[in-house]
């Protein structure tokens, strides 16, 4: 099955997703984008989504790793796992994606040590953390997004402790036109942390 998305540019619109009003999602498309350049993907990589919800992120990386890269994606959420399931059919990328459901950070144990992990949704994170250490390689990159502050301070304080490199911060705090009759009104989404941090050697 080809892909809806026929573009190398991530940043898939939102509304190519299925959605489910019980889980929250497709993280914002700019968000993405700008998810997918901090992980730095280079064809070939094998990247784990963890807290995969509507699978936005699963997806877009796909997209990048290309045909033989690989994406491992977890979610304790059974509608999760079955939406993230069926948008990796939509955009044809099922041969690249193996999603399970899960609670990480046990849920991570059967997956393979990978090139980036994204991390979302709500779990023990400072226990995912100590776990994304062992199951990243050498010059590995970690990705959080972050909705509370709590959770984006506790990212940075736990890559600090365990001895990552580059610990990046970004607020992200993105509006979106709507067009009515007077004009167009800008509307504000939910403002976003990303906390990005990279693995040297055996840290």
């Amino acid at each position: 099955m080809a892909s809806i998305w026929n573009f190398k540019t991530p940043g898939v619109p939102d509304d190519y997703f299925i959605t489910d009003e019980s889980v929250p999602g497709p993280t914002k498309e700019e968000v993405r984008v700008l998810t997918m350049s901090k992980a730095r993907l280079n064809d070939g990589d094998t990247v784990i989504d963890v807290g995969c919800g509507t699978g936005g992120l699963t997806v877009e990386a796909a997209l990048q790793v290309g045909s033989m890269g690989r994406v491992y994606s977890l979610d304790e959420d059974v509608v999760a796992v079955r939406l993230t399931k069926s948008n990796v059919e939509k955009f044809g990328v099922q041969d690249q994606v193996v999603v399970r459901h899960g609670r990480a950070p046990e849920g991570l144990a059967e997956f393979p040590c990978a090139n980036a992990v994204l991390i979302g949704g709500t779990m023990d994170l400072r226990e995912v953390l100590r776990v994304v250490q062992t199951k990243l390689v050498s010059n590995g990159r970690v990705v959080v997004n972050a909705i509370l502050l709590e959770t984006a301070t506790m990212a940075i304080d736990e890559l600090g402790k365990l001895g990552f490199k580059d610990i990046e911060v970004v607020h992200v705090s993105i509006s979106k036109g709507k067009q009515i009759k007077s004009g167009t009104m800008m509307l504000a989404r939910n403002p976003i942390m990303i906390v990005s941090a990279l693995k040297i050697g055996d840290t």
